[in-house]
This record gives structure tokens, C-alpha cells and sequence, in this order.
């Protein structure tokens, strides 16, 4: 499989954690996932009262800098690693 095929597997894969992941678990996925697929942030940081998007804004922007490829290296072994972590 392909680099690009390996991250929509995990992408999907993704969706089926429980809901018990951690907040910060969830975080850094997102930061990974929006890296790999759209680059740097590029959009303007949301507003004080929006604190789920300033939380995700910030998660994304950490990742600043990264290129896609090994953005989407680090979601695929992060969401093994939690699918490892939240396994029943």
C-alpha cells in the first residue's frame, strides 16, 4: 500500500476508537491529520469564547513546519498506537 492509502486506512481506523480517548489523545490526531492532508494552518486563530476551536487551532498550528509526508507517517503509527493503548 501506498504512504497516501496507509493514512486513509488509519484515518478511518481513527474513527473507530472509543470514546473514552483522551482529549489530548484526540488533539494530536487532529494536529496530525489537518498537517498531512492540508499543510500549516491557514486560517486565523478563533476567538476567545470558542475554546474546542482555539484547542484544535493550537494542536494544528504545533505541527507548523512538517511536511505532509511525515505528518501522515506520525497519524498512522499514533493511531496504532492508540488503537494498541484503548484495545478492550
Amino acid at each position: 500500500m501506498t504512504l497516501q492509502e496507509d493514512f486513509e486506512k488509519a484515518a478511518d481506523d481513527a474513527k473507530t476508537l472509543p470514546d473514552g480517548t483522551s482529549n489530548d489523545d484526540k488533539l494530536k490526531l487532529y494536529g496530525l491529520f489537518k498537517q498531512g492532508t492540508v499543510g500549516d494552518v491557514n486560517t486565523g486563530k478563533p476567538g476567545i469564547f470558542d475554546q474546542k476551536g482555539r484547542a484544535k487551532w493550537d494542536a494544528w498550528n504545533a505541527k507548523k513546519g512538517m511536511d505532509k509526508e511525515t505528518a501522515q507517517k506520525e497519524y498512522i503509527a499514533l493511531v496504532k498506537s492508540l488503537a494498541e493503548k484503548y484495545a478492550k
